[in-house]
């Protein structure tokens, strides 16, 4: 167990969810549903609408299923977070962490009720047709960094492994070449 890929794991888990838990309390207590404000004109927006389901509001109607789908996510990161060994990776994973908790934690205390609680979504991006929250900014990019670190080959302990698609063995070597 690497203590500094850990400690980075928490200390980005916490700041993730604690600047989406904050930008959602704020625009909860100061604006109503539906209200908008401008951030970059009509280009970047506060727009504070609540989410029953996910993504584009895709299973809603499901969101307990989605709590614990948040769960399974929450407890399998913590298992395997004392494997990591690579800085990169422990950021990867305390994104997801910390933007799972977020939502999760909407989808517990937030109305209608336990475990079936709405999400706060806030921000509104011209032509993007999803309104979003910090969480979800938190998960796209942790995916982005996954398959960054997928592509080259970077293992969980940092190092890049290599690719070894042409390696032979020695017996499928011709015979004139095993000398």
């Amino acid at each position: 167990m690497s203590p500094r890929a850990l400690g980075l794991l928490a200390a980005v888990a916490l700041v993730a969810y604690g600047i989406d838990q904050g930008v959602k309390y704020l625009v909860v207590s100061t604006m109503e549903i539906g209200d908008t404000i401008p951030l970059l004109g009509d280009v970047l927006q506060l727009y504070y609408v609540t989410n029953p389901g996910a993504a584009f509001s895709f299973a809603t109607g499901f969101t307990w299923v989605l709590s614990i789908i948040a769960v399974a996510v929450i407890v399998f990161i913590i298992g395997f977070a004392p494997r990591i060994r690579s800085l990169a990776w422990a950021t990867m994973f305390g994104l997801v962490l910390g933007g799972a908790f977020g939502n999760l934690t909407d989808r517990l205390f937030r109305p209608p009720g336990f475990g079936v609680g709405e999400v706060v979504d806030y921000i509104r991006v011209i032509y993007f047709p999803a309104i979003f929250n910090f969480a979800d900014i938190a998960v796209v990019s942790a995916m982005g960094l996954f398959l960054l670190l997928s592509l080259r080959n970077v293992g969980l302990d940092g190092v890049r492994v290599k690719d070894d698609t042409y390696t032979t063995r020695d017996e499928d070597l011709p015979a004139e070449s095993k000398d």
